[in-house]
């Protein structure tokens, strides 16, 4: 899609300016004069100019185009979104379903009685994503959309927590110290369940070859206070999945050794809507019975704007009915489970639009594209000279990729890193996250590169050669950018 040329051109004074003699220059007085003052604004064009960026409400109205040619003069500043390849969240989305997300805006998803064809639509894709995702009975699961995965993954930590604490009740025992176990690798909103719900975070800390959660080792962080274990399948920092079936069986021995039952969570923000499509063998989601719960972001591959997120219980056990409220002051009585209340209903229409328009095949060909432009982006850095991958693009559609050690194969490349690769890409338009692993790995620095529906093989293209330019730029000064 191309937009149309834009024909901006100096008004005559500037032309004159531009085309005429340099002024003169005048000469440099011994003593500066004092400086006039500048006289007021007389019109509310000059008044626009002159005034500071405002931090408090202004104390006239002005008109709806100027208000608007404000903030989007103000936007022009930030990134293209569709050269944003930091974020995992949609940038594209296809004409009717922005329509449709514009037409619905305005009508709040927490209306349930005054909207309940948005109502149907959302509980008919919790119904499809139980069915995507094995659930021994798709009637049975439980489900609702959130914000975003943040929100959801909150959502489901909680059912963990309650669970374990009506477990500890029946057995006489006390509630005081709950903990719950992950990788370090996990996003950010885990650290932020743990804090704001006071539950310990046990976080198994990566190690040189292994940036994220395995089996190995895992039981060791778990014990009677344990309410859950979080595997993520597509790890943040590099695209990677961890091996929810090899986690599941671990705990299963676990539980036979101590009698100790912990359920799993699986943090699908990216992946619960890519392998389902690409890796139909790989067993991660409700087809494993210890298996409790799943978050996917429907605004990462399930290809709508952000921020929806869907959250997903195997059945009316694993989400405790106590955390379900019911609300009877909107017309009818509807349940509700949730951090937020009033949203649009326009995402759960753009969802369901999503889920209708694709299909099965569909959504399968897109996250066969976006992987296989990962793939031969891959192919491609490796080529380069002085990166070596730390993923290929081979689970998500992302890949992580950083500096190798200076030698034959990369010379000059101990002259620069990877954040200064990032700011000299940034120059040229793209958005390409540099960062550093966590502990134990904190000395492994990296570029990631996400891949998403939009991102064509003509800017798969032209962002390699641009990062070829880069990178001889850097390695033929062999300085900082």
């Amino acid at each position: 899609m191309s937009l149309p040329d834009t024909d901006v051109r100096p008004d005559a004074e500037f032309d004159s300016l531009i085309a005429g003699p340099l002024p003169t220059a005048s000469p440099t007085p011994s003593v500066s004069p004092a400086r006039p003052p500048l006289p007021e604004p007389q019109s509310e064009a000059e008044l626009l100019v002159v005034e500071r960026t405002p931090t408090e409400l202004p104390a006239t109205e002005m008109s709806p185009d100027d208000a608007c040619r404000r903030v989007r003069d103000e936007l022009m500043l930030d990134g293209n979104a569709r050269l944003n390849l930091a974020t995992f969240v949609t940038t594209w989305m296809e004409p009717q379903a922005r329509q449709l997300m514009q037409e619905t805006a305005e009508k709040n998803l927490a209306d349930r009685a005054e909207y309940p064809r948005i109502t149907a639509m959302e509980e008919r894709c919790v119904r499809m994503l139980g069915r995507l995702w094995h659930a021994p009975r798709p009637e049975l699961v439980r489900g609702c959309s959130t914000t975003g995965s943040s929100e959801a993954a909150m959502l489901g930590g909680l059912a963990l927590k309650r669970r374990w604490q009506a477990r500890r009740r029946a057995a006489g025992k006390d509630t005081a110290r709950p903990n719950i176990v992950m990788g370090a690798n996990v996003q950010v909103c885990w650290k932020k369940f743990a804090n704001y719900f006071e539950v310990e975070p046990r976080c198994v800390p990566m190690e040189p070859g292994r940036h994220h959660l395995t089996a190995d080792g895992l039981t060791a962080y778990c014990d009677d206070n344990t309410i859950g274990v979080v595997a993520v399948l597509g790890s943040t920092f590099d695209g990677s999945y961890e091996p929810v079936a090899e986690i599941c069986a671990v705990l299963d021995g676990h539980q036979s050794a101590t009698g100790t039952d912990i359920p799993v969570h699986v943090d699908g923000a990216s992946g619960a809507l890519v392998a389902p499509f690409l890796d139909p063998d790989l067993r991660w989601d409700f087809q494993l019975p210890r298996v409790a719960s799943i978050n996917t972001s429907g605004h990462k591959y399930g290809h709508v704007f952000p921020g929806i997120g869907w959250a997903l219980w195997r059945d009316g056990a694993a989400l405790p009915d106590d955390l379900v409220l019911n609300v009877d002051y909107l017309g009818g009585s509807s349940p509700t489970f949730s951090l937020n209340f009033s949203r649009p209903g326009s995402h759960v229409v753009a969802q369901y639009y999503s889920f209708l328009r694709y299909g099965f095949a569909g959504l399968r060909r897109l996250a066969a594209e976006s992987r296989r432009t990962a793939r031969s982006l891959a192919l491609e850095i490796e080529r380069l000279g002085p990166y070596e991958l730390i993923t290929d693009g081979s689970e998500l559609p992302a890949l992580a990729f950083r500096l190798a050690p200076a030698g034959p194969a990369a010379p000059g490349a101990g002259d620069f890193t990877v954040f200064d690769v990032s700011d000299a890409m940034r120059a040229r338009g793209w958005q390409l996250p540099a960062y550093a692993f966590p502990a134990n790995c904190e000395h492994i620095a990296v570029l990631r590169l996400v891949l998403r529906t939009g991102f064509t093989p003509d800017l798969a293209r032209l962002f390699i050669n641009d990062l070829r330019r880069t990178t001889e730029a850097l390695m033929a000064r062999g300085t900082a950018w």
